[in-house]
């Protein structure tokens, strides 16, 4: 479709492969099917540049290595220098996500979504989340038994810290529009808060509903607030 001014009017054609059409005011309406049709058309291939940008820097990040880490290597000169204040954190981070820990053996034929670590989680979600956290380089356990006396919780991401290595949890509550597990929701905080598992603090939490769904923009931001800032 084209749309051309001509003084004071605007004339719309439609294109058949050859010579446009003038599309006539009394077909108004095959004129705005045509102009949303081509909104749309553009749009697609915008974010399709958008995704193909985005897969070429995310192939570029996994292979590159930052040099700011080449400095710990065996063979660098400043290796020794720097092993007392850098190795044993390094190696504590790159060793404790796959440390053996109780996982979650609860419904495992639940676990059907692949991360970029190799590991399975139980929704989409919780993929992009995973995704997200390896990225950033942040070390974190899925599903990691957590125990308050009696109760055993599998918080669905246990978080170690890369700068401060404090422990952080983050629970992402899927399914906010169904009340029931709305409820059960909101007394498992209840019970993290009674444990000294505070939200804001110690205890990150997301939410999301059917007609609001979490969005990789705002799992990031919450990143870059706890972990990067």
């Amino acid at each position: 479709m084209l749309c051309v001014k001509n003084g004071n009017y605007v004339k719309c054609f439609k294109s058949n492969g050859k010579h446009p059409l003038y599309i006539p005011k009394s077909k108004r309406s095959l004129a705005e099917t045509l102009a949303v049709k081509k909104y749309y058309t553009l749009q697609i291939e915008e974010l399709l540049q958008e995704i193909t940008l985005l897969d070429q820097c995310l192939e570029r990040y996994r292979r590159v290595q930052p040099k700011y880490t080449e400095l710990l290597a065996p063979s660098s000169c400043y290796c020794e220098l720097l092993k007392p204040y850098f190795q044993a954190m390094s190696e504590h981070l790159s060793q404790w996500p796959t440390a053996d820990y109780n996982h979650n053996p609860n419904y495992p034929e639940h676990l059907i979504h692949k991360t970029l670590s190799g590991h399975k989680v139980r929704s989409k979600s919780e993929v992009m989340i995973a995704n997200a956290l390896f990225l950033n380089k942040i070390p974190y356990r899925y599903e990691c038994e957590l125990s308050f006396d009696s109760l055993t919780f599998y918080p669905d991401f246990t978080i170690l810290h890369p700068k401060t290595m404090e422990l952080f949890y983050w629970e992402h509550f899927g399914m906010m529009d169904n009340p029931s597990y709305c409820e059960k929701a909101f007394n498992k905080l209840k019970i993290y808060g009674s444990n000294g598992i505070i939200p804001s603090l110690n205890l990150i939490t997301s939410y999301e509903t059917q007609d609001h769904p979490i969005d990789s923009e705002n799992i990031q931001n919450i990143i870059d607030e706890y972990f990067l800032s």
